[in-house]
């Protein structure tokens, strides 16, 4: 199955991509596999009611009041629809904003109009609700909820935040049953093993995907807040 209609490609540069392509159909085919056993894991456990703190809805509205959110009030929806919680590093023992998190916030909120159409998407940090939306207004984040932790032990308690304060960039989705129980469905960390630190949800941002595209690759790029 050729790519491409240009001239002069090699036998041996097709017959590499051929095998590439091959390759390329197994990996797909076992990320829908990997997607199915997600999607058949058990019930999960419950999750308490935490209160969450939210500024105004629109950034450009100033950082006050602040209001409080009870967890269970984030669905927006029925049992079918699911809570996505992205973890952002930033408060506590993380006095500056992750730049791999802000890359990552960058792309959802890009993208997050298409997501509400199935899902509630929400954004927690520890940081508290000054600090997280000039943050925010920087980066342009119109389209993100934005809440921060505030006393509770949430971030904690979903394994983005150590007992130190120190904090973890993390995925979190939550599901609200019929009676209103909210429980715990899925959690991603970076770090997936002793040996695989940095590549746990490379999975919600395409620049790591794109950049594997390239005879270079990924390399040891790491975002910045700035370039």
């Amino acid at each position: 199955m050729r790519h491409t209609r240009l001239h002069g490609e090699s036998a041996e540069y097709l017959a590499a991509r051929e095998e590439l392509r091959g390759a390329e159909i197994e990996l797909m085919r076992h990320r829908e596999r990997v997607a199915a056993l997600r999607r058949e894991l058990p019930p999960g456990a419950e999750v308490g009611e935490y209160v969450l703190l939210e500024g105004p809805a629109g950034l450009d509205a100033g950082d006050t009041p602040v209001r409080e959110v009870r967890l269970g009030d984030l669905f927006t929806g029925g049992p079918e629809r699911a809570l996505v919680v992205y973890h952002l590093m930033y408060g506590k023992r993380q006095t500056e904003p992750c730049p791999m998190c802000t890359l990552w916030l960058d792309g959802l909120n890009g993208v997050a109009r298409h997501l509400a159409q199935n899902v509630d998407l929400v954004v927690v940090a520890a940081a508290g609700p000054p600090a997280l939306r000039g943050h925010a207004r920087a980066r342009g984040w119109s389209r993100l909820r934005l809440l921060s932790a505030g006393d509770s032990t949430f971030k904690y308690d979903l394994g983005s935040e150590d007992e130190d304060g120190v904090q973890d960039s993390a995925v979190s989705v939550l599901t609200k049953g019929a009676d209103g129980t909210v429980r715990h469905f899925y959690s991603a960390h970076p770090r997936m093993a002793e040996d695989i630190d940095q590549r746990g949800i490379d999975l919600l941002n395409p620049v790591w995907h794109l950049l594997d595209l390239t005879p270079g690759g990924r390399g040891d790029w790491f975002a910045a807040l700035d370039y």
